[in-house]
């Protein structure tokens, strides 16, 4: 079956972290999405991209019964990015999608632990905004890793959630505080096998869903394998494109 393709106007555009801007179109009426999906957006009026570069697919940050969609990404020096970013407010794009099953389960009685890595946090700003408004019986762990508070998009946001959701825990960690000029208090380091055995009470039971980086994704994924965690129990989503995160969190495959 083929995704519906909409035409939708551009309403807002701001920076929600260091290098990092967020994109927010025109819902339209007729587009139903699941929390944790993702869209295609391609540019009517290109000045920098070729046809084949010229559709990108992001996590919808947003929520479903909200009048817009939300997108995130790291702004690099790609003719894409640079041609999203100059798009003029109230010009239209063409959105296609919703695509992926990257939606959280439905058996309650197991927990999720969601495992971020930068910008990988999309899906599941979505996935966690939905559980906390709807009230949805799911215990959720969430762990985000950044490199400096500074890059960390939604932080703020994600804290005030888990303050309404007792259902929620929230474990952000940064890797490279040196490079920072903000305090931190939180956890500090890679997302382990120490660090999760100090928060969840058992690895076999929970659902566990990775996004972020090729190189974190796999990672995460040896790190689970090695404390027994059936295959089938990981659900994974790549976020590509990001050589500067991907160069830090390379170092992943050390700790598995």
């Amino acid at each position: 079956m083929l995704a519906l393709t909409y035409d939708a106007r551009l309403a807002n555009k701001e920076y929600v972290a260091e290098n990092t801007m967020a994109f927010h179109f025109e819902k339209p009426h007729d587009f139903y999405f699941k929390p944790g999906q993702y869209l295609s957006v391609a540019l009517t009026n290109p000045m920098q991209t070729s046809p084949e570069d010229n559709i990108k697919s992001f996590s919808i940050a947003s929520l479903p019964k909200e009048d817009h969609l939300t997108v995130v990404t790291r702004m690099r020096d790609t003719a894409f990015k640079l041609a999203l970013q100059a798009v003029p407010l109230n010009d239209k794009v063409k959105l296609q999608g919703p695509f992926g099953c990257f939606t959280l389960h439905h058996n309650t009685n197991r927990p999720a632990v969601l495992l971020a890595g930068g910008i990988g946090i999309t899906p599941f700003l979505s996935m966690v905004r939905h559980a906390t408004r709807q009230k949805l019986p799911h215990l959720i762990y969430l762990f985000y890793s950044n490199r400096r508070p500074e890059d960390a998009v939604f932080l703020q946001t994600l804290r005030q959630l888990e303050d309404e959701n007792t259902n929620l825990q929230f474990i952000p960690t940064m890797t490279a505080m040196d490079k920072s000029q903000r305090e931190w208090n939180g956890e500090i380091g890679f997302i382990d096998r120490k660090m999760l055995d100090r928060y969840l009470k058992r690895f076999r039971g929970p659902i566990y869903y990775v996004a972020g980086p090729p190189s974190m994704v796999a990672a995460v994924r040896q790190v689970l394998a090695g404390a027994s965690v059936d295959p089938d129990d990981i659900i994974s989503e790549d976020f590509t494109g990001y050589k500067a995160l991907e160069r830090d969190l390379g170092r992943f495959s050390k700790l598995a």
